[in-house]
């Protein structure tokens, strides 16, 4: 069980460290709105990084023999959407204009809403399906966990996952004034847009 834990709670900052674009998105709506509703996209992403991870503990084999054989249109897929997010990234940013408090990008957000939007976000973000993916068939190599310790593994996941995204969101609750002025916006834009490239490259190369 104690294994289990410990493979999740790496499992879980393994894919919730590396920023990308849904965690650059997470910094920027704390920024915009409260750290409440930041917390409530750091709980989105979470839970749906603790479905993956039940997947991956529970049907590892039987996953991963589907996946195979559509495993490179998968990533290539995956990549031209990384190209996409990184194009509308500088996009965005260059369009933009800076806001004032009452007038902030997604001031409105609630945090039932924000969860349910990080929540799908990250269920369609292709990092994490990839990381997961690759998770998954990995478990091919032994036998499927237990019943405890696939839960086991997928709480610890839940928990590194969501301590990580709520740092991301106090953070960017706490420089808010600096992300959302227009140096701001367009120096978000670019670190998104070139993690997003850098990530499309390294699929398309096979890594």
């Amino acid at each position: 069980m104690s294994t289990a834990i410990v493979a999740g709670l790496l499992a879980g900052y393994g894919v919730a460290v590396p920023v990308g674009p849904v965690a650059t998105y997470l910094v920027a709506l704390s920024a915009r709105t409260s750290l409440r509703v930041g917390l409530g996209a750091a709980a989105g992403v979470a839970t749906v990084d603790c479905g993956y991870a039940l997947l991956a503990g529970f049907g590892g084999t039987a996953v991963a023999a589907v996946l195979d054989p559509i495993a490179r249109p998968l990533r290539w897929c995956a990549a031209a959407v990384l190209l996409v997010v990184a194009a509308r990234f500088v996009l965005a940013a260059v369009r933009s204009r800076p806001s004032g408090p009452a007038q902030r990008v997604d001031s409105r957000m609630g945090v039932g809403r924000a969860y349910a939007t990080f929540a799908g976000l990250t269920a369609i973000n292709p990092t994490t399906v990839v990381y997961f993916a690759a998770l998954i068939a990995g478990l091919r190599t032994s036998d499927s966990l237990s019943t405890g310790a696939s839960v086991a593994f997928a709480v610890a996941v839940l928990i590194a996952s969501f301590s990580w995204q709520a740092l991301l969101a106090g953070g960017g609750a706490a420089v808010g004034h600096l992300l959302t002025g227009r140096i701001g916006m367009i120096a978000t834009a670019a670190v998104s847009a070139a993690v997003s490239v850098f990530l499309a490259v390294r699929l398309l190369l096979g890594g």
